[in-house]
């Protein structure tokens, strides 16, 4: 068998594994999800499965890892010296969660019990508040306390967008959290 066949396999029995957990998490809980009924709705045999993944939670945590790695990627491009770039950085950021819409959707559910927000949060800490809050001169022992603030409220308020069905186009959803973070709420 050729390796391009072996590959294609490969990333299609992980699609498919993938896919099949997603389904799972929208009706419960990943501590209920076994890896027979996942194997059982893909239509893979367990074998298969351990050979890509320890369990059902380390398949959660690959999904969790490639979606903040895309992010990464989608970010790269954008130079976090120059505040003009903020907006277009940040619209590009949602417009892939708006790619992703379902599997987002499903990750941020409370219902859910995934690290995914967690992870998120530690991302944009990592990427956003290091520089904004040395370029706005903020108070060092209080930037911690800005920096969730701002990744909170716009986690939260990019969840309730996607549970909204995306209501506003992610330029818009972007004009507004841009707003928020630089503008503040009273301004």
């Amino acid at each position: 068998m050729t390796a391009s066949k072996m590959d294609r396999r490969k990333k299609y029995t992980r699609m498919v594994l993938k896919d099949s957990l997603m389904q799972l998490l929208k009706q419960k809980q990943i501590s209920a999800i076994t890896v027979k009924e996942l194997c059982g709705l893909a239509d893979i045999n367990r074998s298969t499965f351990y050979s890509h993944y320890f369990d059902q939670y380390d398949l959660l945590d690959k999904i969790e890892d490639e979606i903040i790695e895309d992010m990464k990627g989608y970010l790269s491009q954008y130079n976090f010296e120059k505040e003009e770039e903020s907006l277009p950085m940040i619209e590009k950021l949602i417009e892939y969660f708006a790619s992703k819409q379902d599997v987002c959707k499903t990750l941020f559910n409370e219902k859910v019990d995934t690290t995914f927000q967690k992870k998120v949060m530690v991302f944009a800490h990592g990427v956003f508040m290091n520089h904004w809050t040395t370029s706005k001169n903020f108070e060092e022992d209080a930037s911690e306390y800005l920096s969730t603030f701002i990744i909170s409220g716009s986690i939260h308020v990019i969840k309730s967008w996607l549970n909204n069905d995306m209501d506003k186009s992610p330029k818009e959803m972007a004009g507004i959290i841009n707003k928020l973070i630089n503008g503040g709420l009273f301004k």
